[in-house]
């Protein structure tokens, strides 16, 4: 997610270069109240126009506790002009080139503990397997173990369709005496923690168990 009133000199073509999917916005607090549906895995925040603005735009989403790691572009200017370090997660001037962005990039993630192995995508979700945390859009759910297993699992193969005797098997263990109804169960669980804007993630197929909808990013 790109929020911007313009086109930064080298920051937007180097991160489309390194196969970005960016949906600009322009930054404004409407702009933040539409995060859980954007579901961002990255905010790009540029604040060269307006550094001011854009610095308590982003201390509004530092203190909603959002865990979308934000990426900051400012002018070398402001760079001591604002404590860039409460409401970013790193920065880079707008010139910076497709390598030094690479880099940051990469460090913003092994900072936040991120590594490809470690974070399965269902769609918006997130789902770390270090932390054992799952955020939709932004918004961490509050799963007990059996439901982060069981979303994690159904996240790992999308499109796949599961009896609940194999989930059974997969999730609970081969020594769970529990019948498949505890599924069921867990299921309704989920999608009522997902909402109504993240339910249709777990799907039911009549007559056969579940899967997770093939939906990647």
């Amino acid at each position: 997610m790109f929020l911007t009133e313009r086109s930064p000199d080298q920051v937007l073509p180097a991160a489309l270069a390194l196969g970005a999917d960016l949906k600009a916005e322009p930054p404004s607090p409407e702009a933040l109240a539409r995060l859980p549906d954007l579901g961002p895995d990255l905010i790009v925040a540029d604040g060269v126009a307006d550094a001011a603005r854009t610095h308590e735009l982003l201390g509004v989403l530092a203190s909603a506790g959002s865990p979308v790691p934000v990426l900051a572009v400012i002018g070398r200017g402001d760079l001591a002009r604002f404590w860039w370090v409460d409401v970013a997660d790193e920065f880079v001037f707008p010139e910076a080139s497709e390598a030094e962005l690479r880099v940051r990039l990469a460090m913003l993630t092994a900072r936040r503990g991120e590594s490809g192995e470690a974070v399965a995508r269902l769609g918006p979700l997130a789902i770390n397997a270090e932390s054992y945390q799952v955020t939709a859009g932004g918004r961490v759910l509050d799963l007990t173990f059996k439901e982060f297993e069981l979303i994690r699992y159904l996240a790992e193969h999308p499109g796949r369709v599961f009896s609940r005797a194999k989930l059974l098997q997969e999730v609970w263990g081969y020594d769970f005496y529990g019948g498949t109804r505890t599924v069921d169960v867990h299921v309704r669980r989920l999608r009522a923690k997902l909402g109504p804007e993240h339910e249709h993630l777990i799907e039911t197929v009549r007559g056969v168990g579940y899967r997770a909808a093939d939906i990647r990013g």
